[in-house]
């Protein structure tokens, strides 16, 4: 008995499942690391940069567009499917506003959960010593 109950609650689970509408992505949040960072790092002064050849040879312009990749990324492909425009990296001039609340992408290649992960990726700025990289 106990069993057609809970196959009755599952039928009626999938039906009211089929008949409610498709619900609309809203914002579109990226976090992590190279393998997501679509620019960010270009607006940062590091040495983990993706804005040169061979980066981008695969992209619609032929150009490195800061994607540690050939061409698109994971997140490009979502916001592909989910009908919207590829989220801009969260230091661009150019997410302001409406784009901003559509998603952005906070990746960052070299980045991780230890105080250390990265630092040979960071450079270090004294106003009084040229710029130096640690290594």
């Amino acid at each position: 008995m106990e069993s057609l109950s809970f196959l009755g609650f599952l039928s009626l689970l999938l039906i009211l499942t089929s008949l409610s509408s498709r619900a609309e992505a809203r914002a579109f949040f990226v976090f992590g690391d190279s393998l997501v960072d679509n620019g960010n790092n270009d607006y940062l002064a590091t040495t983990a940069r993706a804005d040169s050849y061979p980066y981008g040879i695969d992209s619609p312009t032929h150009r490195a567009t800061g994607r540690f990749s050939n061409g698109l990324n994971i997140p490009d492909l979502i916001s592909e499917q989910l009908g919207a425009e590829s989220t801009l990296p969260y230091l661009s001039p150019q997410l302001t506003g409406e784009r901003l609340l559509v998603g952005a992408n906070f990746a960052s290649a070299g980045i991780g959960i230890l105080n250390d992960t990265g630092v040979q990726f960071v450079t270090k700025h004294n106003p009084n010593v040229p710029a130096t990289v640690v290594l």
